[in-house]
């Protein structure tokens, strides 16, 4: 628990998930991660071995829309000769 003067936050212990039940649930794991944006380890044998976490939402999501940084022609002829 962290306390502050105006403050109090308790850190949430992420939920433990067996490896077996990680391999047989693991599309709606990450949907739970998704749609709730909690985390969760994954166990294996009672010992973690991995954390599944969510990551940060953004506008730009797979866009690659102002990615580009030079442009040319890409049918222009190229002036190199080479062998075929």
């Amino acid at each position: 628990m962290v306390m502050s003067a105006k403050l109090m936050t308790m850190k949430v212990k992420d939920k433990a998930v067996a490896a077996g039940e990680f391999k047989a649930k693991c599309l709606s794991l990450f949907d739970e991660v998704e749609t709730q944006g909690r985390s969760f380890v994954v166990t294996k044998r009672g010992r973690p071995v991995a954390r599944v976490v969510p990551l940060p939402r953004t506008s730009t999501a797979g866009s690659l829309q102002g990615s580009l940084l030079h442009e040319e022609d890409l049918l222009e002829p190229v002036d190199v000769e080479w062998e075929s």
